[in-house]
């Protein structure tokens, strides 16, 4: 991705926060300068990865496959003394975004359209670890079970939520602009996450401008 274009989807992510009122902690509207001189504070934020995270997923095509994230809170399932005993994520996804097919071995979501319109489709996961395209699926929303066919597109209306546990293909997208809250156990980007999809967890720069933020998986 260029510079650039990751500076404009995150003014766009950060109107549609001010939209719904969300506000961000102190960190989250800090310029590259400010890392570095409050460097000795962060050594935390930086282990736990917290911050802006965008990503095209190395599919070089943001406005269809792509979001643009920021994580709140984590811990270190190594070190539980680090952080937290869990995540809070917020994930910005444009009209027409989506996010790759995947599954985690560890972590267990709840993904909650805070406003806007998402959909979810899902799969189970077969014993070599494919995508199991044949068996229904069955998964919680708000405490309560429903049943989908593998790949039955489904609406989650604001307010709403469904719960992924491990090894469940899941993919997620918007149909209009959204804001979406994810809360987990700890979250592992670097290596908890396993897509049907050929893709990168985190986008490669190209540095055509200057950065308005730097990235969790940025800060040097």
């Amino acid at each position: 991705m260029k510079r650039s274009e990751i500076n404009g989807a995150l003014r766009d992510a950060q109107n549609m926060l001010d939209a719904v009122c969300f506000r961000l902690p102190e960190f989250g509207s800090w310029e590259p300068e400010q890392w570095r001189i409050r460097q000795g504070e962060t050594g935390t934020i930086r282990r736990l990865m917290l911050g802006w995270d965008i990503t095209d997923f190395g599919m070089g095509d943001f406005s269809s496959v792509g979001a643009v994230l920021f994580t709140l809170r984590n811990g270190l399932a190594e070190d539980p003394g680090t952080g937290c005993p869990y995540a809070e994520k917020l994930i910005c996804l444009r009209g027409g975004q989506r996010l790759p097919l995947h599954y985690h071995g560890v972590k267990t979501e709840d993904i909650i359209t805070r406003s806007g319109l998402m959909w979810m489709e899902l799969f189970n996961r077969g014993k070599d670890g494919s995508v199991d395209r044949e068996n229904p699926v069955r998964v919680y929303s708000d405490g309560m079970e429903k049943t989908y066919g593998p790949g039955e597109r489904f609406q989650v209306p604001p307010g709403s939520s469904v719960t992924l546990r491990p090894y469940l293909y899941h993919l997620f997208g918007a149909s209009e602009d959204t804001v979406i809250g994810e809360v987990s156990s700890v979250n592992d980007d670097k290596t908890d996450n396993y897509f049907a999809e050929p893709v990168s967890r985190f986008a490669d720069i190209e540095e055509d401008e200057k950065p308005l933020r730097l990235l969790c998986n940025g800060y040097g």
